[in-house]
């Protein structure tokens, strides 16, 4: 334990590690020593959540240029794993080779899915995504799994921990924040790291949109059952929207800075989305996060229908500033306001399936590329600091943050277990409550 402490407090390891970082990979190439089973060049798949995120990292997976096969499919719900399974075999029917009893359902479904694969794809609630990895890197299976990599601090912890494991072991570990796969941003930042536009000095990150799918309760569901069901409006499940869909924005911010913030301020509340099907999560957020080096970086989410939507990210230098999008912009002015770079989207390749033709590529070729999820438990934990700060009212700091010993999770996995937080007798969910709410 003490040493897993001492790993998490060392900032200026991290600080020094992160300048190794281009894209997502770490710049190595090891051999590894045992690529796929059985020295075939069939490389085995298991997909662990199959809704619609895991359904597609799965066809981008399916579409590399490797001979894969999906050989396992995992997920809490059986009719989730048939309509994956269905979509994939339609347009896969020679790579998508999984039988009655190769699709598994239930709350230990990872675990055997994970045992019949090299190549797993992690893509379950994120509130899982700890232990699925844990489990993926006990096995010591080459990873994919989508952003973020945990709900709260014992989560990250753990994921850490994990990374650490994994950097020993080497399976290539490639985790979904597809910017860092994403041309307009490697061209860009690669700049902005060189020094194009100095030190920076200031920025601003959005993810405004107006808001994602609710799933209502439906009769004969247990409290388990609907929450998992709509699993979007749920901490232990989610994170918040701060945590689940910001943590894009955030790690691109932490990515231009080449390093975490050591504080967060800020506010948030329920505004719009305040009804019974809505659970406990905010549907806006505001933070303030400061760098050691006293950068102030300008968070803002928000889940409003009817208002205007933004999802991108600036940054101001000390020569100049940039601006980059998910729509493949990538700018720098100078500090007269002369355009010195504009990127030029032409021919750019879509970064959700850059992220699978890297990692199948690495694990093709027997080498370990990519080291992921120490970055993205990072990039997480900054987004859970920002939750933090909004739900209590208050200054929170990181390393109080990472080792709050607050968990989220059930102390039961199980269909009649109840979670942490339930409904009231009028059917509202409690939610946080600035000036009141304990979150270290």
């Amino acid at each position: 334990m003490n040493e897993k402490n001492t790993l998490l407090n060392e900032r200026r390891q991290f600080l020094k590690n992160s300048a190794l970082l281009a894209g997502g990979a770490v710049l190595s190439s090891i051999p590894l020593t045992n690529v796929y089973a059985g020295g075939s060049d069939v490389i085995k798949v298991a997909l662990i959540g199959c809704g619609d995120r895991g359904t597609g990292a799965a066809f981008q997976a399916l579409a590399t240029r490797h001979n894969l096969k999906l050989v396992a499919m995992a997920d809490a719900f059986r009719d989730r794993v048939d309509k994956s399974y269905g979509l994939l075999a339609a347009k896969y029917p020679d790579k998508v080779q999984v039988p009655e009893d190769k699709k598994f359902t239930g709350f230990d479904a990872y675990k055997k899915a994970t045992a019949e694969a090299d190549v797993v794809l992690l893509a379950a609630p994120p509130g899982f995504r700890p232990l699925h990895f844990a489990e993926a890197v006990r096995l010591n299976k080459h990873v994919f799994m989508e952003k973020p990599v945990a709900t709260d601090s014992p989560g990250i912890r753990s994921v850490l921990a994990s990374a650490e494991e994994a950097k020993r072991k080497k399976p290539n570990v490639v985790v979904g924040l597809q910017r860092r796969y994403q041309q307009n941003y490697r061209e860009t930042i690669k700049r902005v790291r060189q020094g194009a536009i100095g030190d920076i000095v200031a920025g601003q990150v959005y993810w405004n949109t107006g808001g994602v799918w609710v799933n209502r309760r439906t009769e004969g569901q247990t409290e388990m059952e609907y929450q998992m069901r709509n699993w979007y409006y749920f901490n232990w499940l989610c994170g918040d929207h701060i945590v689940e869909q910001h943590v894009h924005n955030i790690d691109v911010a932490n990515w231009v800075k080449g390093s975490y913030p050591i504080q967060a301020y800020g506010a948030g509340s329920r505004f719009q989305r305040t009804g019974k099907d809505h659970g406990e999560i905010y549907d806006n957020h505001s933070i303030e996060f400061v760098y050691e080096d006293g950068t102030v970086i300008f968070s803002q989410c928000r889940h409003f229908e009817g208002g205007s939507n933004r999802v991108d990210e600036s940054f101001q230098g000390t020569k100049g500033k940039v601006y980059l999008s998910a729509n493949n912009s990538g700018k720098l002015w100078d500090s007269k306001g002369n355009l010195i770079y504009d990127h030029n989207p032409a021919g750019n390749p879509n970064p959700y399936q850059v992220e699978h033709d890297e990692l199948f590529e690495a694990v093709a070729g027997g080498k370990f590329i990519f080291a992921d999820a120490e970055y993205a438990a990072k990039s997480t934990m900054t987004a859970i600091m920002g939750r933090f700060a909004s739900y209590s009212g208050k200054l929170i700091k990181w390393d109080e943050a990472l080792h709050s010993e607050i968990n989220l999770q059930p102390d039961t996995y199980a269909w009649d277990a109840l979670p942490k937080v339930l409904p009231g007798p009028d059917g509202f969910y409690p939610h946080p409550i600035p000036g009141k709410t304990v979150v270290l």
